[in-house]
């Protein structure tokens, strides 16, 4: 009896709690996640005298603050712009690069058979333990033997060798699912492992490898610690012109709060743009 009360009790919670009064809540606790995003979008359109006498919220009552002239001048500015071509240099390969390997080396450990496929798919899950600060003196002293260190390419083989074992794990195990009768089918009509992997495997693999290409690009994007170390100091990503400027220029306010904004909307934007992939990847994964 008490058993079914409090069985009850909970499912009247849970009904109560599901209804128009989660969905407040929730409402309130989005509204003050983006609070921070907000500010900054509101900063980066106002004036530097303005932001120096006031918080950001006083443009609610004075919308005459707001100027798009700080992003003009970042537009003028070589630093933010050449840092964003670095930026883009560095990503999009290092990014393309982890799904084109990840896909096919995903899909040898799931459908090919080769001796020892089973240790060496667990080499590369032991390899996702690894922190990325373990690699990070070894791999600039082998950089600087052969001479990339400080150069785009030795950053983007840097992401793309941390970055391949989460992409093998990630599309072995979702190739792996695809059922064996399709695979069969096409080499019953003659593909072979190109035309296989190109025709069947890939358009299924779809949701998720758009899910690993979102991930990686996010990481590489946002990545502060590789490029610190890595990049060329005279034409370094956003993440560190950025911290560059704080450095040397504590209140230049202008160009830090433009430049932090439009660094944060081009990885939503990507991720906004292949959202509906993101989901079906991600739901597909929960399923399976």
């Amino acid at each position: 009896m008490s058993g079914s009360t409090r069985q009850s009790l909970a499912a009247r919670i849970a009904a109560r709690t599901g209804g128009g009064v989660m969905r407040v809540f929730l409402v309130l606790v989005a509204l003050f996640w983006l609070m921070p995003t907000v500010g900054l979008l509101l900063s980066s359109l106002r004036d530097p005298a303005d932001m120096s006498a006031s918080g950001w919220w006083t443009v609610f009552t004075a919308p005459a603050q707001l100027t798009t002239a700080n992003y003009a001048n970042i537009l003028d500015n070589d630093t933010i712009t050449h840092s964003l071509l670095s930026t883009v240099l560095i990503t999009v390969p290092a990014t393309v690069l982890v799904v084109v390997i990840g896909s096919l080396a995903g899909y040898a450990f799931a459908w090919m058979e080769f001796p020892g496929r089973e240790w060496w798919f667990l080499l590369v899950v032991g390899l996702l333990v690894v922190p990325v600060q373990v690699a990070l003196v070894p791999v600039s002293k082998l950089f600087g033997e052969i001479g990339i260190f400080e150069t785009t390419l030795g950053v983007v083989l840097f992401h793309v060798a941390f970055g391949l074992p989460f992409a093998i794990f990630l599309l072995r195990n979702f190739f792996a699912e695809i059922p064996r009768e399709l695979l069969e089918a096409a080499r019953l009509d003659g593909a072979g492992e190109i035309r296989l992997f190109t025709r069947v495997v890939m358009p299924l693999g779809g949701p998720a490898i758009a899910s690993l290409g979102i991930f990686q690009f996010l990481w590489v994007w946002n990545d502060m610690l590789i490029a610190l170390i890595f990049a060329d100091s005279e034409s370094p990503p956003i993440t560190v012109a950025l911290q560059q400027q704080v450095r040397q220029f504590g209140n230049n306010v202008d160009i830090l709060a433009p430049g932090a904004f439009v660094s944060m909307v081009i990885p939503l934007a990507v991720f906004f743009a292949f959202q509906r992939q993101f989901v079906s990847g991600v739901m597909a994964g929960a399923v399976k």
